[in-house]
């Protein structure tokens, strides 16, 4: 392995190597990786990591980012011309009730399996081991409490599937108070007076 003193490169070199080494592993690949391997700081790696992700905008790839692992990966707009070239389809549609599970792990991750039925008020088993065996959701950790439950969080493959490129860009939330989001003469059914 060659020793190099990376303290020299450009930011443009160092995104150079980066994405090299990216576009040749098979699996994300963590920060810490990088730099062990770039012999780098991490706030080197992650001023590089920026300048990559900026220089794939209206690309064909895109730096994916799940926590602090990073990977090489198509970009959205180019799926159909990318599953046509290589013979795929995607006939696999997600259920209401897959999306609902999707959308609740994606937002309040980690969670387990008790705390997803207690928002969805209904079991979540057959969902759930559908989303495991899909690749978009897995075993993050256990609650440390009796029984040990699993907590689930999303995947790279989540990310892909919906053409994100981090967790950052899930919609934002519009958290309200029950009568700004119900309209007024609802809301009106609701006010107790106090006699």
């Amino acid at each position: 392995m060659p020793t190099t003193n990376n303290n020299n490169l450009h930011v443009t070199e160092i995104a150079s190597i980066i994405e090299s080494l990216l576009f040749v592993a098979d699996h994300p690949v963590a920060i810490s990786e990088l730099t062990k391997t770039l012999e780098a700081t991490k706030a080197t790696v992650e001023k590089a990591l920026d300048h990559l992700g900026e220089a794939y905008q209206n690309r064909g790839l895109q730096l994916q980012r799940n926590g602090t692992k990073v990977q090489l990966v198509t970009a959205p707009s180019v799926t159909p011309y990318v599953e046509r070239f290589l013979g795929l389809s995607n006939t696999s549609k997600l259920s209401l009730a897959a999306m609902e599970v999707l959308g609740i792990i994606a937002y309040k991750q980690p969670l387990t399996r008790s705390e997803i039925e207690a928002i969805r008020g209904v079991n979540s088993d057959g969902v759930l081991r559908t989303l495991l065996s899909k690749g978009l959701i897995e075993e993050v950790g256990r609650l440390n409490t009796v029984g040990h439950p699993i907590q689930y969080g999303t995947t790279f493959e989540f990310l892909q599937y919906f053409g994100l490129s981090s967790l950052e860009d899930l919609p934002k939330l519009e958290m309200g108070t029950e009568e700004e989001t119900l309209p007024d003469d609802i809301a009106s059914d609701f006010e107790v007076e106090v006699t």
